[in-house]
């Protein structure tokens, strides 16, 4: 399927504009910025849309993190203004008082306390920066649940939500980012592993099989599908009793 990025990158700026038209016109827009390439490309767009002045990058790591430099990187390409919070101590203190009270730690637990910690922080900066969130999941992400409910799956507008990895390399190409951020091997700086090893599949075959329905490794197919059923949740409103008086 055609994908034309200079159009879609217009569309998207005129969709953020319309946006905090709508929320906030003098508001910020609030980007956790990894270094990766969903993070950068938000930022980038929400910078052509607002203005570089309105656009302020947040800086997670925990403790020590490797490849913080491409974070410091593209803050500097764009020019934007950025903080650093680093979420080591919370990370640390909170694990400390769950293992004293709960009976059990899972692995799920420890890894995903991590991406909720952050978004606890970038809402702190939002509502002390008169910002809105940008949420900087993509489609080819949300589509099998590789995503943390109330973490980095949530957030105030979501210029990606529906724009697949192959379609995010492409906008980072007409966004002028760097090959280095655009073409960055993709990890969730969690488990150790890339997304394609934790996942069991590249995203260009998982890109291809959400747009053209079509996938040729029967078993691939069906991992996708029940990932995609298990976790619809994560993108759906809290369910609520439909009591009526």
């Amino acid at each position: 399927m055609f994908f034309d990025p200079k159009k879609t990158k217009d569309e998207i700026v005129v969709w953020i504009r319309e946006f905090f038209q709508k929320t906030g016109p003098s508001c910020n827009a609030i980007v956790g910025v990894s270094g990766g390439k969903d993070s950068s490309v938000v930022a980038a767009l929400c910078s052509e849309a607002l203005g570089r002045a309105r656009v302020i990058g947040i800086l997670m790591p925990k403790g020590h993190q490797e490849d913080i430099n491409m974070a410091h990187k593209l803050i500097s390409i764009l020019g934007i203004k950025s903080y650093t919070v680093n979420i080591e101590d919370c990370y640390k203190g909170l694990m400390c008082h769950l293992e004293n009270e709960l009976p059990e730690i899972t692995e799920s637990t420890r890894i995903n306390l991590q991406p909720r910690l952050r978004m606890a922080t970038l809402y702190a900066a939002s509502q002390s920066l008169n910002g809105r969130v940008a949420n900087t999941c993509n489609l080819s992400e949300d589509w099998v649940g590789y995503s943390t409910r109330y973490g980095d799956s949530v957030g105030d507008f979501s210029p990606l939500a529906n724009i697949t990895v192959g379609e995010v390399l492409a906008l980072g190409k007409e966004l002028k980012l760097p090959d280095d951020i655009v073409n960055k091997v993709p990890v969730d700086g969690l488990c150790g592993q890339t997304d394609e090893e934790k996942l069991g599949f590249s995203y260009k075959m998982l890109d291809e099989y959400i747009r053209t329905g079509v996938c040729e490794d029967t078993a691939l197919k069906e991992k996708i599908d029940r990932l995609h059923e298990t976790n619809k949740f994560k993108l759906e409103l809290m369910p609520c009793f439909p009591y009526k008086p």
